[in-house]
């Protein structure tokens, strides 16, 4: 009885043993063993797993083949778990032929939820040995579900209070919430609060949801934040010179949500909106000097209007309004004619020229006109030149001028004649009364004085000998009666007489005959 219960306690350790060795994956008779590193693991769908593990043999054989199966051996070969299709190009033999035994298997799925067995095959008769008990392989895919919610709803204005919150249905309690916008982390929690929010932060939100068994990412939330128009600007195509007669576009762009329903045009120091300037793009077809200037848009949307800066266009053209002023000098001897016009860039040259002759008479930007005549300019600039009406010049100035002179001397030469004149006629005149007190007076001579005077009677010292010569018939000149041999110097000038001048008395008076 003694031996029968000894008997059947050895019994029981060994099965105990056995089983011990079962469950911590080595099964070991003369040497053979293979030890799994976990007995189960759980993994995230979607998600690499590698199975760790090693094996032993005894001495003198050589591994020929290693393989993981999902099926146990029992008198036929198990297959390889590489020759299996649903694995193929997921799963990858890691070990070796000498002791390690590693498994990986990538992008895990739902399907491959089993037990998985080591297995190897030595050059020995009967040298084939596999691991018992296995590695029991899970796969979750953690929360099966992940939102995001925003508080308020409807539309998001800027400048307000936006909150997002992210909300799971996982089993297991949720062990951490992460948030991000686009691939940008922006925050950790449960929600994620924006205050006043603005254009920068309208975007596509997601939530991460993680726990034990693993994490899910929710689907994107689109945050739109509506916003008045802004960073308005005008550009102008083509760029660079604006010649006059090419066409021009004035294009205004902004940055608004929603974007600008209306546009609208201005110029500076204009009064009101231009024509036809309710698009985005204001055309001038033909453009002249006239539109140069300060251009403006405004922008609007349902948020609100902007104005952007003023853009500044300007326009080259050739010379136009080219007209000529004339004015006279003080003493009118000449006449200066200036040459005036509107052009962009500047007038360059200026060019006279007198009409009826094909050589310019004179450049710059006034020309003092000596000779009568019709004279005209002709202004250029590096785009076309263009020519003024013409103006004439007379010499009527220059006319008056001489004549003046003339009448001047004339006039100085007589109040001198006159004044000595005078003076003789007055000592004439005291001689005589002296005269008649001395002599008797024939009572029938006439008041005449100057016909009472006997020319024969006369001494040589009398005053009015130089009255001796009458002309009968005396010229309209009031000089030409005078006697060159008797005249003082101071009279010279007054000898030669208006009808015996020639032209060079009046080149020497600096004007022409009158």
């Amino acid at each position: 009885m003694q031996a029968e219960l000894l008997i059947s306690l050895r019994m029981s350790l060994t099965v105990s043993l056995l089983f011990l060795l079962f469950i911590s994956g080595v099964v070991a008779q003369d040497g053979w063993a293979v030890n799994y590193n976990h007995k189960s693991i759980c993994a995230l769908k979607g998600s690499t797993v590698t199975i760790e593990c090693t094996y032993t043999y005894p001495s003198g054989h050589s591994v020929q083949k290693a393989f993981w199966t999902k099926q146990w051996g029992q008198g036929s070969e198990p297959p390889d778990l590489l020759d299996d299709p649903e694995y193929r190009g997921r799963v990858q033999y890691l070990g070796d032929k000498q002791h390690s035994c590693n498994l990986r298997l990538s992008d895990v799925t739902e399907e491959d939820q089993s037990k998985y067995y080591f297995r190897f095959i030595t050059d020995q008769p009967g040298g084939s040995w596999q691991g018992a008990g296995g590695v029991d392989l899970s796969v979750t895919d953690g929360p099966k579900s992940v939102s995001v919610s925003i508080s308020p709803s409807g539309e998001i204005v800027e400048g307000s209070s936006v909150t997002l919150t992210c909300s799971s249905d996982a089993e297991s309690p949720v062990q951490s919430y992460t948030w991000f916008k686009g691939s940008s982390l922006v925050a950790k929690g449960e929600t994620y609060t924006v205050n006043k929010i603005s254009s920068v932060d309208s975007g596509e939100y997601k939530c991460r949801s993680s726990n034990e068994h693993g994490e899910k990412l929710s689907e994107a939330l689109t945050l739109n934040v509506l916003y008045p128009p802004k960073s308005i600007s005008v550009s102008i195509s083509p760029s660079g010179e604006i010649v006059e007669g090419s066409s021009v576009n004035l294009t205004c762009s902004s940055d608004a949500n929603p974007p600008v329903k209306n546009y609208t045009w201005f110029k500076k120091l204009n009064k009101g909106a231009l024509q036809n300037s309710k698009r985005q793009t204001y055309s001038i077809s033909y453009i002249n000097s006239a539109d140069s200037g300060e251009y403006q848009c405004m922008a609007t949307n349902t948020q609100g209007s902007q104005y952007s800066e003023y853009k500044s266009l300007t326009v080259l053209y050739a010379p136009n309004k080219v007209w000529v002023s004339i004015s006279e000098t003080a003493e009118g001897s000449s006449v200066t004619l200036t040459c005036s016009s509107d052009a962009n860039p500047p007038v360059q040259n200026y060019t006279w020229f007198k009409e009826g002759g094909s050589s310019p008479v004179g450049s710059g930007h006034s020309y003092r006109a000596l000779q009568s005549g019709s004279y005209y300019c002709v202004a250029q600039n590096e785009y076309r030149s263009q020519k003024s009406a013409a103006v004439t010049v007379t010499e009527k100035g220059v006319g008056k001028s001489a004549l003046y002179a003339v009448i001047g001397v004339i006039a100085v030469r007589l109040s001198v004649f006159f004044a000595v004149f005078y003076v003789r006629r007055k000592r004439r005149v005291n001689s005589a009364d002296d005269a008649n007190q001395k002599q008797n007076v024939d009572p029938n001579a006439k008041d005449d004085t100057y016909t009472a005077l006997d020319p024969v009677s006369r001494s040589s010292d009398d005053v009015y000998n130089t009255l001796t010569t009458v002309h009968s018939s005396p010229s309209d000149d009031l000089y030409s009666a005078l006697d060159p041999q008797s005249r003082s110097p101071e009279y010279d000038t007054l000898a030669v007489s208006e009808s015996t001048c020639t032209d060079e008395c009046f080149v020497a008076a600096g004007t022409d005959r009158l």
